[in-house]
């Protein structure tokens, strides 16, 4: 690899991490020697790179650097195009023509030479063929969802549970699960008081609520992953 490439790669794990870094961790990345990553952070805080950190701590890059666009790598390209490719596949309506959109957006924007990557590509998706996954079985406005869960507001659900019994619940949506076969809703339900999982293709009628629940989604999305990882610790532990 140059050591142009190298830098920017260094640039690049410290941009996508939200904690400090190590030489080691990179050097394992890179496949190169911890020396030679101390070596190369010098030279990125002498160009101004605004890293932050030391040996045996790690480093991160702060905030406000911003760095002009540049052409993405090959393996960014298939990334990009698998997931695109699995989203159109699977996504409500507007998500997948959003998918669609950006494999011509990459298309569009990339050198000649590298669009056979996404024409022809090493990798692929399974067809989602499950009659659950067709967008008619959810009886609710998903991209609405995606909306109201960005801005922490309420959706009153009427639910028909695995049992067949209907409910009515007002939920404080968390994030949509897309899997192969059905969609999910994770919510904070105000009925239980805890967090549900609800199948969107049971949810027989949905109400967007303009009243906003009290907490920041964020911080609700947080609590939402200390229980599941809880939950998950205790069905390791049964």
């Amino acid at each position: 690899m140059r050591r142009a490439d190298r830098l920017f790669q260094l640039i690049q794990i410290l941009r996508r991490s939200s904690r400090p870094v190590t030489a080691a961790e990179m050097a394992r990345e890179l496949e190169v020697s911890p020396r030679t990553v101390y070596r190369d952070v010098a030279d990125l805080i002498a160009q101004r790179v605004p890293v932050q950190g030391e040996a045996g701590l790690g480093y991160i890059l702060d905030d406000s650097f911003d760095m002009p666009p540049l052409m993405l790598t090959p393996d960014e390209i298939e990334a990009a195009v698998l997931g695109a490719q699995w989203v159109a596949g699977r996504g409500d309506p507007v998500l997948a023509n959003a998918a669609r959109d950006l494999i011509a957006k990459i298309t569009r924007v990339v050198p000649e030479r590298l669009r056979p990557i996404i024409a022809h590509p090493a990798t692929g998706t399974r067809p989602a063929a499950a009659p659950a996954a067709a967008p008619s079985a959810d009886r609710i406005d998903l991209a609405r969802t995606r909306v109201w869960i960005r801005d922490g507001r309420k959706i009153e659900i009427a639910y028909l549970d695995q049992h067949g019994d209907r409910t009515v619940r007002t939920v404080w949506p968390i994030i949509l699960g897309f899997l192969d076969d059905t969609r999910m809703l994770a919510a904070w339900c105000e009925l239980r008081q805890d967090f549900r999982h609800f199948r969107a293709d049971r949810i027989l009628a949905a109400t967007f609520i303009e009243e906003r629940y009290d907490l920041r989604p964020a911080a609700l999305r947080q609590r939402w992953r200390r229980d599941m990882e809880k939950r998950r610790a205790r069905e390791r532990a049964a």
